[in-house]
């Protein structure tokens, strides 16, 4: 996209948002959307860190038959808290919020040229919002919660753990998530810069559209939910305890209407990182621009309507299983479109293999594995085999790592000069890339024939049979944490100690970040910048 700024003045490229204030109470109480971007980003970071440790003490307790660390986990409880620690750890306080609070916050208003969001205050309040919910997780791990993340009633309703702070927890988390939707949604209709029409807009713009509408539309059910849960342990209430005349099943409706587009919540922001990265990489246009829009926004509608194949072997009506496993086979269309989009953007193109551009073609083959995987999980007759078998953790971890957690470590790493005005090393970070990769793989392909021969998924000990599978997915588990460690250490030593400054436009791409300095001033704009170009060049490198 074609934009004129006048952020060209020596003055304004050393003033910038990271230096405009100094001290700790500056970032804490600063309304600038671009500081709030790394507020959340060292936050989520800790969770990221305590939600990975959690997975490599399983993995390393599965790497054996029969006790492998009996200091560590002692018995199926003690492996049940480090589950239910790794799922809300990584789920709620780490992907949930990943790439739209920290990527989202910081690219949305100088992608479509404003000052800010529209509410700033409510932005930093939803971020603190975030961080008490934190602590009252935290808090709630002191007496440690073992009922998985998903809190399945009728246990989550009689165990004697913590499970009413951590479901209150997760409540004030959905409102930090609900309120950032909202500012997102408002920034997006009103603050655009002229000329930026609604189909000049850049891909990940409309990707983050689409997920604050989802997350302003199902995230309150699932704040109605996990209050019935407090409910049903405090005063008896009956709702899901079918000692009590409670329905347990309807639980499971409530938590999957939410926590099936919230997969959408973490995903779909990284559609559009990996819809920017490539056409710039490949130095031409994104292929079919309308229909990849088009696909976003059928992607978080029909999430609404695929919830019941999560319980397929619940009890559901034989109508319902048909109508749902039908409508989940329709969500692989609009992906697939991306798929083919982003593919054919690649055709022929004159392809830069730079970090990025590698993250974001593993994004699209990890993907892929998950999308195709997915297909038999709709199947009626295969999902009753494969429900609660490592195939579906294999299946998740493939749609939610290797979807989302890949698709935000490929933004940093676009955005990272943008954002701390240096270049990090393209060696380290390579290297970094390929031992995740290939870590990755070793992890979940194991965990794909466990799932097919039948070894079911939250056990802490196995018959020895398994043994070889669940010790290679063990290793690969520690080279996937190497090379996560590997890539996020680096970003962390280029921004403090890193010597080679980058240039306003490092990567010749046309978004209207690119063209202000990086870092950018307090301000984005020294003036409004306007959009001139055609959309259908949208991509296109900048010629001299």
């Amino acid at each position: 996209m074609a934009a004129h700024s006048a952020s060209t003045t020596a003055g304004h490229e050393e003033l910038n948002y990271l230096n405009w204030k100094t001290g700790l109470w500056s970032w804490l109480s600063s309304t600038d959307h671009k500081r709030i971007c790394f507020l959340y980003l060292y936050a989520i970071m800790i969770f990221f860190v305590l939600g990975g440790i959690a997975a490599l003490i399983m993995r390393t307790e599965l790497a054996t038959a029969g006790p492998t660390i009996p200091s560590i986990v002692k018995d199926s409880h003690t492996y049940n808290v480090f589950f239910t620690m790794h799922g809300v750890f990584m789920i709620f306080l780490f992907v949930v919020p990943g790439i739209p609070a920290t990527l989202g916050n910081f690219l949305i208003p100088l992608m479509i040229g404003a000052k800010d969001v529209a509410f700033p205050r409510l932005n930093l309040f939803s971020w603190y919002l975030y961080v008490l919910g934190a602590l009252i997780g935290a808090i709630a791990m002191m007496n440690p919660v073992d009922t998985g993340w998903t809190f399945y009633a009728p246990y989550s309703t009689t165990t004697d753990t913590n499970v009413s702070l951590m479901v209150f927890a997760a409540f004030v988390l959905g409102f930090s998530s609900i309120l950032t939707g909202l500012n997102f949604i408002v920034t997006i209709h009103q603050l655009r810069a002229p000329g930026l029409t609604w189909m000049r807009l850049p891909v990940f713009i409309w990707a983050s559209y689409a997920t604050a509408i989802i997350q302003t539309v199902a995230t309150p059910v699932v704040g109605m939910t996990l209050l019935l849960v407090i409910a049903e342990r405090v005063f008896g209430a009956g709702i899901f305890d079918p000692t009590k005349g409670g329905d347990p099943v309807l639980m499971e409706h409530l938590f999957w209407f939410y926590s099936h587009p919230v997969v959408y919540i973490m995903v779909l922001p990284a559609f559009g990182v990996v819809g920017e990265i490539i056409p710039v990489f490949s130095r031409k246009p994104l292929f079919g621009y309308q229909m990849v829009v088009l696909s976003s926004i059928a992607i978080a509608a029909v999430g609404f309507i695929v919830w019941a194949h999560h319980m397929f072997v619940a009890g559901i009506s034989d109508f319902s299983a048909k109508f749902f496993s039908i409508v989940t086979f329709l969500v692989a269309v609009p992906t697939a479109i991306k798929v083919f989009n982003w593919v054919s953007t690649m055709y022929k193109g004159s392809i830069s293999f730079k970090t990025p551009m590698l993250y974001a073609m593993g994004f699209v083959f990890l993907f892929m594995v998950a999308g195709t995987t997915g297909i038999y999980l709709a199947m009626l007759g295969v999902d009753v085999y494969y429900h609660d078998t490592y195939f579906v953790v294999a299946h998740f971890h493939y749609t939610i790592q290797g979807g989302a957690v890949i698709g935000l470590i490929a933004a940093l790493h676009m955005w990272f000069p943008k954002m701390s005005g240096k270049m990090y090393s393209e060696t380290v970070s390579k290297t970094a890339f390929a031992v995740l990769f290939i870590g990755f793989n070793l992890t979940f392909i194991p965990q794909f024939i466990l799932g097919m021969d039948g070894m079911p998924r939250r056990y802490y000990d196995y018959p020895v049979q398994y043994q070889t599978l669940h010790t290679l997915s063990t290793i690969g588990a520690f080279m996937n944490g190497f090379g996560y460690m590997l890539a996020l250490l680096n970003l962390a030593w280029t921004a403090k100690f890193g010597k080679v400054k980058a240039p306003r436009n490092p990567y010749n791409s046309k978004g209207l970040e690119w063209q202000t300095a990086s870092p950018p001033p307090h301000e984005n704009f020294d003036t409004v910048p306007v959009v001139t170009e055609d959309p259908y060049n949208y991509g296109v490198p900048r010629h001299a």
